[in-house]
């Protein structure tokens, strides 16, 4: 990818008009943050491009100063494989929502994280469908009471961590919405990383959905219920940081320092890089009222990219065929004139 030469900022990334999504909606933080997160990866602007498929996470390429292209619902990752195997030298972002991404765009979805191409992944999780007002979707909770499910949604709901991890996904991370700083760290670690870049945002719908992630990140009760992983560092979190997560058996567990005679030393230490994504998976699906919801980056590993692979496979058959251009290919095999 082209670096930039020029120090870029965020206000070469905001556009002139008005950004046009409900006022408190999540999606203003997540759009600041990649604002900011975006010269921090060097990348020059013309080489960056957003893609989006259908729902209020999409309205995305409008509302950021960069190449774009807003595509059909749910057809978003499809389009951005096109884009970058086409042009791997392009910084490919996708803005999609739980709607669009693992509904229609399911099928996508698996295949481009199993294809591990070159891209970085945004759902925005509200856990409705915000821009058809308010039916559930495959990411609304279970007995939750929508205007498609009046007496209570009976579907398990899809968990996005859970779903990349089973098709073999290289990086996954989950942030909140109105944490900034947090996000931000985030995106520049996946615009870094090679290969699909997943990252779940809790965002708040607050016409339709309002506070739906409130239970966990709500200033009085988030420190207990939520916890910020670091790479290399202990599963520590609680207000007083005196509660920790180990491995009990084949399950993830917390438990309080100092009680039961657990030590620091019992505490897990987080490692993004391990290949053997088991407890990466663990993490991923840790859910409120049963666990303690994970934050952060959970998995960072290598492995070569889709896009890679084939200009690989690309450049071998260039240097190889006899063909070199499109006059040689008309004028191969066998030919005739016409008299």
């Amino acid at each position: 990818m082209t670096q930039s030469k020029t120090k870029l900022t965020r206000a070469d990334f905001q556009i002139d008009g008005p950004v046009k999504w409900c006022a408190g909606c999540g999606g203003y933080p997540i759009l600041a943050a990649v604002q900011k997160a975006l010269p921090e990866t060097g990348v020059t602007k013309d080489n960056v491009v957003f893609i989006s498929g259908i729902g209020c996470s999409s309205r995305f390429p409008y509302y950021i100063k960069t190449y774009g292209f807003h595509t059909l619902h749910g057809r978003a990752l499809a389009i951005a494989s096109g884009v970058k195997s086409a042009r791997p030298d392009l910084h490919v972002w996708v803005a999609t929502g739980d709607g669009d991404s693992m509904a229609i765009g399911g099928n996508h979805f698996i295949h481009t994280i199993r294809r591990n191409i070159d891209l970085n992944v945004m759902i925005f999780n509200n856990q409705i469908y915000g821009l058809t007002k308010g039916q559930y979707s495959p990411t609304t909770p279970m007995g939750s009471h929508t205007k498609t499910s009046t007496d209570g949604t009976i579907e398990s709901p899809f968990q996005p961590g859970e779903l990349t991890m089973g098709a073999q996904g290289t990086f996954f991370a989950r942030v909140i919405d109105k944490e900034h700083k947090g996000m931000e760290c985030v995106f520049v670690d996946a615009a870094k990383h090679k290969g699909t870049s997943v990252i779940e945002i809790l965002q708040n719908c607050v016409i339709f959905n309002n506070n739906t992630h409130e239970m966990i990140v709500g200033k009085d009760v988030r420190d207990d219920r939520i916890i910020l992983l670091e790479h290399g560092k202990k599963m520590i979190f609680g207000k007083e940081k005196d509660r920790g997560l180990i491995l009990d058996g084949q399950e993830i567990k917390a438990v309080k320092i100092g009680e039961n005679g657990v030590t620091m030393e019992d505490i897990l230490v987080h490692d993004v890089t391990t290949q053997n994504p088991n407890i990466h998976y663990m993490l991923a699906r840790m859910t409120y009222p049963d666990h303690t919801v994970a934050i952060g980056v959970i998995r960072s590993v290598e492995r070569p990219t889709y896009d890679a692979l084939l200009q690989e496979q690309v450049d071998h058959a260039m240097a190889t065929s006899e063909i070199k251009d499109l006059k040689g290919l008309l004028h191969s095999g066998k030919t005739f004139e016409i008299k």
